[in-house]
């Protein structure tokens, strides 16, 4: 039988185990000014809220905010494999594509580029999830459509989550958007993050 001193020590070892932030899943968000807290303090950006917001779900998590305004699909495709390098995810939540659809790049550019960053993604042993983008119909209805479609068709394809657009639940609210009618403001930001987590448990 352990005697008290043992006991403690055990007790202490697992205390530790639990509570060591080393033991959580680490996610990446590879994504554009959506994620990266676009014209606010960092500290406000949903990615940063929500760690907490997950705890509150019995589910911890660090992240790695890798979001950087004006990124298209392109650029998450060029940065990707060093942040896979560098961080070691266990997921990766992609958030791309909207740069390239409000500029009209290809659509089969931007496909090629999403299904080239789920598999860099997947053959590091992390866990791929694809975020829905919608864009403005600036392009026309037909290039509008067909853009909203690749997402579901290379969710479908790679056998991946697809978690719906948040902007989609904060656009209807002039409250939570910023004058440029593109991106949510810090208002919006504790819904994003309650929102991202719900979808996130459904996952990890």
């Amino acid at each position: 039988m352990m005697d008290g001193y043992m006991i403690r020590l055990v007790s202490l070892m697992l205390f530790i185990f639990y509570m060591n932030p080393l033991s959580a899943a680490k996610l990446l968000i590879l994504g554009d000014s959506l994620s990266a807290g676009y014209q606010m303090s960092i500290d406000k950006a949903w990615p940063t809220l929500l760690p907490n917001v997950m705890v509150q779900n019995n589910k911890t998590i660090t992240v790695v905010n890798a979001s950087i305004s004006g990124d298209t699909t392109g650029n998450g495709l060029a940065r990707l494999p060093k942040l896979l390098e560098t961080h070691k995810p266990d997921v990766v939540l992609i958030e791309l594509g909207a740069n390239d659809g409000l500029r009209g790049f290809p659509l089969n550019l931007i496909q090629n580029n999403l299904r080239q960053i789920v598999h860099l993604v997947q053959s590091s042993d992390a866990q791929a999830l694809l975020m829905q983008i919608h864009i403005l119909p600036n392009y026309g209805k037909r290039y509008t459509q067909a853009f909203a479609d690749l997402y579901p068709s290379i969710a479908k394809q790679l056998d991946i989550p697809l978690l719906p657009f948040f902007l989609e639940g904060v656009i209807t609210r002039p409250e939570w958007m910023m004058d440029d009618g593109l991106h949510p403001n810090e208002n919006a930001q504790p819904w994003i993050a309650k929102f991202v987590a719900n979808e996130l448990l459904k996952h990890i």
